[in-house]
């Protein structure tokens, strides 16, 4: 099984605040510092007036390091990568309310699979409070689209990830928001089904990996005038069970060690 990752997932939150340039949710951990130190640097001590975050479920760090040419066209575009342990149980409704509370499941409320709406205050909270305008892209069954509901925030849920990604696209063209959260469930449902290893499994991580190559070439394009950060942020990982199907929810390194990857993008002028 190896080793588990050190760095909780619950210091996300706060270290995205502080990239940002907002005051983090009432019971959000302390921040990473990797996070912090990278843009403080990459931006010559300038705070992001964008953020992107695309969270692809279940891809587990086990998978990536198995399988490195599928997500290559991310790691390429990105430049800092965090080895995250998730939160248990490890499923994704609890591990999402971890990373956009910055709170262990015991104090956010969730911690089984399901999906109420957080009264935990939240970065989406914080966003609204310092007056950032804020979007969810996902689909209509999933956890961010369904947690983080009844705020003062925009919603797009669509049934699929073509409909998803090309809404976000839009956005990105707009240029009107300064936090979108992207969720793309397409890995994580076929892995389900067929394996994490499965080749149409692993199609699906070139497909993640495309779509967020995508995006950060949009932002590239169109939000030149902005300092911005960019995320490849997935949940929790996966394991193989028996009869060639997968599964995650345990506590063992398979389902908690996650890797991010990162990077800023300063503006032009």
């Amino acid at each position: 099984m190896g080793e588990y990752n050190n760095l909780s997932l619950d210091t996300l939150c706060a270290a995205i605040c502080d990239v940002i340039g907002i005051e983090p949710p009432k019971e959000a951990a302390e921040p990473a510092k990797a996070l912090t130190d990278y843009a403080e640097k990459k931006l010559n001590g300038r705070k992001a007036d964008r953020v992107f975050m695309y969270n692809p479920d279940a891809i587990a760090q086990w998978i990536e390091d198995k399988y490195p040419e599928f997500l290559e066209d991310t790691v390429e575009r990105t430049e800092l990568a965090i080895q995250f342990r998730t939160v248990m149980p490890s499923v994704t409704p609890v591990c999402f309310a971890t990373m956009y509370s910055g709170a262990q499941p015991e104090v956010h409320g969730i911690q089984s699979y399901r999906k109420p709406v957080l009264t935990v205050d939240t970065i989406f909270d914080a966003l609204i409070r310092a007056g950032k305008r804020v979007a969810i892209i996902g689909d209509d069954t999933c956890s961010i689209g369904k947690i983080f509901l009844e705020r003062d925030m925009d919603y797009f849920i669509y049934e699929t990830e073509p409909e998803i990604n090309a809404k976000a696209a839009q956005l990105i063209i707009e240029d009107k928001y300064d936090f979108i959260v992207v969720y793309n469930g397409n890995y994580d449902s076929v892995m389900h089904k067929n394996g994490p290893e499965a080749p149409i499994s692993l199609g699906q991580l070139r497909e993640n990996s495309a779509a967020f190559s995508q995006f950060y070439e949009l932002i590239k394009t169109n939000w030149k005038n902005h300092d911005t950060l960019l995320g490849f942020a997935m949940d929790h990982g996966c394991h193989e069970i028996d009869g060639g199907c997968g599964s995650h929810g345990l506590d063992m390194t398979e389902d908690l060690n996650i890797r991010h990857h990162y990077v800023c993008l300063p503006r032009e002028s």
